[in-house]
């Protein structure tokens, strides 16, 4: 319980005066003795060392008289929003200091410069876009995942065939689809890799 309201008994005595909780019950008043200092208003301790450093620390070199002292501290008072690192060079430090965007205003920022298009279908067709993607890997590398690609098919047609495979679902009709594309790709990387 932090309160400064002392009052005064007949005696001439400090006390608190009693207090009601927030049950209903009632704190006795307390008697304060004479120099007590409330914990509140109890000020930080600082060691001798810090208060030596905090003395010493007036940003000007040590051994200077006092005149000099006063001149520089008037000189600080009038060029309060500036600095001189450099005779003559005059720095303004007022000017107002950005504030670091957040994450959450960064995102907000982006997707703010996003747009949404819709999807041409009208670009070119998915052989030659693999065909365009064949140029920027390793052809070894691309002909064996074809080869891959090819032998999944022949599994697929297998299980069709066999009656454990009924009904295709829509990926695997599309997969059965590419396979004269992937045939035929397969033929043209042959050929350059035996070139």
């Amino acid at each position: 319980m932090a309160t400064t309201a002392y009052e005064h008994d007949a005696d001439g005595c400090k006390f608190i005066p009693a207090t009601q909780r927030p049950d209903g019950t009632w704190r006795k008043p307390r008697r304060i003795k004479d120099g007590y200092i409330p914990q509140e208003e109890v000020p930080l301790y600082e060691s001798k060392g810090k208060q030596f450093a905090n003395r010493q620390n007036t940003g000007l070199p040590v051994g200077l008289t006092p005149e000099i002292i006063a001149g520089a501290q008037k000189q600080k008072k009038n060029q309060a929003g500036t600095i001189q690192p450099i005779p003559g060079m005059l720095i303004n430090v007022d000017k107002k200091k950005k504030k670091k965007k957040t994450a959450v205003e960064e995102a907000a920022d982006k997707l703010g410069k996003c747009e949404i298009t819709e999807p041409d279908f009208s670009s070119p067709s998915s052989s030659s876009i693999s065909s365009n993607s064949s140029a920027t890997t390793d052809p070894v590398k691309r002909l064996k995942n074809l080869r891959k690609k090819l032998r999944d098919i022949e599994l697929l047609e297998e299980k069709v065939k066999n009656g454990t495979l009924k009904n295709l679902d829509k990926d695997q009709k599309e997969k059965m689809g590419k396979k004269d594309d992937i045939i035929k790709e397969i033929q043209i990387l042959e050929k350059q890799t035996s070139e």
